[in-house]
């Protein structure tokens, strides 16, 4: 009887179900928020480099992801209009119909304006090349009262015009005045350095590049930026060479093969010049 009455109660019956009620509110709730945010339901971001906008598209697709592309670039050397850089990264983890943002290497390279740098310090010139998207290419040293001042500048081993439209990347040569009472330099040990800070020191000791030579673990672009001088020719001496001196870097991504650093003699001069990674 006790029991019976406890349960015909109308409080005890409201309390009861008050509690089933919300039971069921909190067990719907979970079902549902595992339901819209995929619980457990994360999915591997795949390397899309080196595809079409639309390969990549297709492949996202097929795996439960979308794709867009946001930027652009242009890199001269590899293949246009393929993924350059992916965000979220290959090997992330993401929700099913998660966006992945692209940006490609550009089909048509972007037009920029050569400016005057005649009467500029070699570095300075170098400097405005950079700004603009442009590489220095070679260092040609002629007679002249100063040092690693601008006489002319090159495209194709013809004078370019200041106001002149290149295509970005292009690389601009340079004529500079060399006095011969200060026509010597020292080369600089790049040995470990990645690959563009190493050619940036080399071309700062107004040296020019000879050959860049990338062994077997160098097999594209990305490869190539992330390399590592392992070898130089020539290598630091006591000895000043002619400004405009060619040198010729060995690279690879392996950094077991690069040497520890020797330690100079008390009669070795060695320049030390500020690190700076410029990728």
């Amino acid at each position: 009887m006790g029991a019976r009455k406890f349960f015909s109660n109308w409080i005890t019956l409201n309390i009861l179900g008050a509690i089933v009620l919300f039971a069921v509110l909190i067990f719907g709730a979970d079902i549902f928020l595992k339901t819209v945010t995929k619980h457990n339901q994360e999915l591997s971001v795949p390397d899309l480099t080196g595809m079409t906008a639309a390969e990549a598209g297709r492949y996202l697709a097929a795996r439960g992801m979308r794709s867009e592309v946001t930027d652009s670039v242009y890199i001269k050397r590899m293949e246009r209009g393929v993924v350059y850089r992916q965000n979220p990264e290959p090997g992330s983890h993401v929700k099913k119909g998660r966006r992945i943002l692209l940006t490609i290497n550009a089909v048509n390279p972007k037009e920029v304006t050569m400016p005057n740098l005649v009467g500029y310090s070699m570095r300075q010139a170098k400097a405005e090349l950079l700004s603009r998207g442009l590489n220095l290419g070679s260092l040609i040293y002629v007679e002249d009262i100063a040092t690693n001042n601008v006489l002319k500048q090159l495209y194709l081993n013809r004078e370019i015009k200041p106001g002149t439209e290149v295509e970005s990347g292009t690389r601009i040569d340079l004529v500079l005045g060399l006095n011969k009472a200060d026509d010597m330099t020292f080369v600089p040990y790049v040995t470990g350095m990645k690959y563009l800070t190493a050619v940036n020191t080399v071309q700062d000791n107004s040296l020019n590049i000879k050959n860049l030579i990338f062994d077997y673990t160098v097999s594209d672009y990305s490869d190539s930026i992330n390399a590592v001088v392992y070898r130089q020719i020539p290598e630091i001496s006591e000895d000043p060479l002619l400004m405009g001196t060619a040198v010729t870097l060995y690279l690879t991504t392996d950094t077991t093969k690069v040497p520890e650093r020797p330690e100079p003699s008390d009669s070795t001069f060695v320049e030390e010049l500020p690190f700076q990674d410029i990728l």
